[in-house]
């Protein structure tokens, strides 16, 4: 890290409005720990400019690869991602120096008419770009008595939403986390429970993203690390990587901390693969005691694929076709 304080700090993100907002909070804390000035520079993916339909182009670093190779050219000091698209092989000569407090990790359906989805009338057409947001509602559909229609859709949230304020669809589906950071959390009209749907592995935190060489800015950048969401990403994301699949695969994972009164003594892991209709789940979940470390994360994620694997997640992962 160049040792000079009045020399700006370079940032690579996104161009959406969401990457943009995410990215600005980031940028106001590293100002804080490091009293150096940080500008935005902002970077265009393949993900951002293709309108394919993400489990059709692979899904897996399509918002990711541009920023990276703009930290490997020297052109930005440090990047920031959704975590859920980052691959889960990390680059040797990249690293993750924070991974900051998560936001909300639950789904949230914005509907027509204020409705929750078990008020969603049989037949409701809902939009998600997401295979494994279409497996989950199509068993909680299933589980209610009724049929939907998943749609998939691509966009930013105002193209989303809008097809149901179009009346084109009667909701969308969207991360809870995304629609609070761009201060919009009051047009969902519920927030999908976790005991229902599951996140995807790593939704609603961030990635702090800088080269494996630069120690001084990886140290800076540490001060925004949370041990705990990083604990709960790295469990998910272990499971995902032993499961061989992808950010584009029907995977759902949350894992989150249980106390003992005010002591947090536990960490619960739970993972879902469905086949898109629904038809199918294989879900599981594993307790363990806190991870201290990232190899004992990492443990607890794959110990959970294993099981899920014994009872067949595999078969189901390979029927994902749209």
């Amino acid at each position: 890290m160049n040792p000079r304080l009045d020399q700006p700090l370079r940032l690579g993100t996104r161009r959406s409005k969401l990457a943009m907002s995410q990215s600005g909070h980031v940028a106001d804390a590293v100002r804080a720990v490091t009293g150096r000035p940080v500008e935005l520079v902002e970077i265009t993916t393949y993900g951002d400019v293709s309108r394919e339909n993400l489990a059709q182009i692979g899904g897996t670093g399509v918002f990711v690869t541009a920023l990276r190779d703009a930290l490997l050219r020297g052109e930005v000091d440090f990047a920031v991602h959704s975590l859920k698209d980052l691959p889960t092989g990390q680059p040797e000569d990249l690293v993750v120096a924070a991974m900051p407090q998560r936001e909300d990790a639950r789904d949230a359906l914005v509907a027509r008419d204020g409705l929750t989805f078990e008020q969603l009338p049989d037949g409701a057409r809902i939009g998600t770009g997401s295979p494994r947001r279409m497996a989950q509602l199509n068993h909680l559909a299933l589980s209610l008595g009724k049929r939907i229609e998943t749609v998939a859709i691509r966009g930013n949230v105002d193209t989303r939403i809008g097809y149901v304020r179009d009346g084109e669809l009667d909701a969308v589906v969207l991360a809870a986390a995304g629609l609070n950071r761009i201060g919009r959390g009051d047009e969902a009209t519920e927030l999908l429970p976790v005991d229902s749907v599951l996140p995807a592995p790593g939704q609603g935190a961030l990635a702090v993203e800088c080269l494996a060489s630069d120690t001084d800015l990886i140290a800076a950048l540490g001060e925004l690390d949370d041990p705990y969401t990083r604990a709960a990403v790295t469990a998910e994301r272990s499971l995902l990587a032993a499961l061989e699949a992808g950010c584009s695969a029907p995977v759902g994972a949350f894992a989150d901390l249980l106390a003992d009164g005010q002591i947090v003594n536990e960490m619960r892991l739970r993972g879902v693969v469905g086949t898109l209709d629904g038809s199918t789940l294989v879900q599981l979940s594993t307790t363990g005691p806190v991870p201290q470390s990232y190899d004992e994360a990492m443990a607890l994620g794959r110990e959970l694929a294993d099981e899920m694997l014994a009872k067949g997640a595999a078969g189901l992962m390979g029927e994902r076709s749209l």
